[in-house]
């Protein structure tokens, strides 16, 4: 189709305007982020260079192959000097016997090269050395030993943070080691549950005009993610034909309120059982899927689509649920960490035991939540009961 527009003398002239003004902004926008005035300077200030300079044609591919295996290797030295610290830290923990009577002196984020009126160095102080440095934004540091910043409102010489702080001292050398393989690291630190906050490299800590440091490490996001940990869940749901009525409706509640307590680092999947398995949502079948809103939402939904017909074959269910967490977890896109198997069930019948000895045996990989926090566990929820099935009783 062709159209005929007409315009005015007054509106041509606005509609100029118009182009005139969208030019000149697209053409600012256009030499503001391309560089091209900042070129020409340096064009006719280094003229005489101009043979030397040369256009060179680059192979994206490989540049942005070579940028993933350098990312790959930075993630990987971050990942392995977290390890060691991890594994320093467990090590020393076992090794270390609670001392309710230990006295021990240690250097106080706060209190270090601090003195009292007489001019003597305050308890948990002491000299401390400290001298700028570049890599941490010329803030003056002590690369060789870290420092323990203790919450205002706790006692910093109460037994459990003594105690807690001297058994992590331990991590004194490990930092120094891994800065040492990888100059690139910056803030190691060890936040501990008693409260107590291990910093490397050592550093002065200054109140607020009030002398108080709110800081308390278990209320930060990476602590609090790191102690709640991401879990990968599957929910089995018992359907059978005992279910009926009220029970599946509490079942379905429960299941609502365990979805409720999963947050965006975990990943989960639905399934009911008789004497077959069906997921909730077919779509996904045999995997697991991050627990944000959306897919909690959208299972909730799917929930009023079960019925309770059939045998009740908690094996076939158990298998199912064994066998995709294994499956998922080689993938390693999940949690990587926790696992568990929630069932909702009005009581499990004492079917499961070719299941716990083919999966909890030789590595134990079904236990009590308190005996590894990285094996998978179970937990019975039924409308009378709550409660951990011990594989190792298999």
């Amino acid at each position: 189709n062709i159209y005929l527009v007409v315009l005015s003398i007054s509106q041509i002239h606005l509609v100029k305007l118009w182009a005139s003004a969208f030019g000149g902004e697209i053409k600012s926008i256009s030499a503001k982020y391309s560089g091209s005035q900042l070129l020409q300077k340096v064009g006719s200030k280094y003229k005489e260079f101009e043979r030397a300079v040369r256009v060179e044609e680059i192979d994206g591919l490989r540049l942005v192959k070579k940028l993933a295996e350098n990312m790959e290797e930075m993630f990987h030295k971050k990942s392995e000097a977290m390890k060691r610290l991890v594994e320093a830290a467990e090590e020393a923990h076992l090794q270390h016997e609670d001392d309710p009577d230990l006295q021990y002196e240690y250097f106080n984020a706060v209190l270090i090269n601090e003195v009292d009126e007489e001019g003597n160095s305050m308890e948990l102080g002491g000299d401390f050395l400290l001298q700028p440095n570049d890599h941490f934004n010329n803030l003056s540091v002590n690369l060789s030993l870290s420092v323990v910043q203790v919450p205002t409102n706790m006692y910093n010489k109460d037994s459990a943070i003594v105690n807690g702080v001297y058994w992590s001292e331990a991590l004194n050398k490990v930092f120094v080691d891994n800065f040492e393989r990888d100059p690139s690291l910056i803030w190691q630190y060890f936040g501990s549950a008693k409260g107590f906050f291990r910093q490397y490299p050592g550093i002065k800590w200054r109140p607020d005009e009030h002398g108080v440091i709110a800081f308390d490490c278990r209320n930060r996001k990476w602590y609090i993610q790191a102690a709640t940990s991401p879990k990968d869940v599957v929910i089995l749901v018992d359907v059978s034909g005992s279910m009926k009525g009220l029970r599946l409706t509490i079942a379905r509640q429960t299941v609502s309120s365990i979805l409720d307590t999963l947050g965006d680092d975990d990943f989960f999947n639905v399934i009911a059982y008789n004497d077959e398995v069906h997921y909730v949502e077919p779509c996904l079948n045999g995997t697991l899927v991050q627990a944000d809103v959306t897919n909690k939402d959208h299972f909730r939904m799917n929930l009023d689509k079960l019925l309770a017909k059939g045998i009740g074959m908690l094996d076939v269910g158990l298998t199912e649920a064994f066998e995709v967490l294994n499956d998922f977890n080689q993938t390693g896109r999940g949690s990587v960490c926790s696992q568990a198997i929630m069932l909702v069930t009005d009581g499990a019948v004492d079917t499961y035991d070719s299941v716990f000895a083919k999966y909890n045996w030789p590595d134990r990989k079904v236990c009590l939540p308190h005996e590894s926090p990285v094996s998978p566990s179970l937990l019975i929820v039924s409308p009378g009961s709550t409660s951990v099935f011990n594989g190792s009783a298999v």
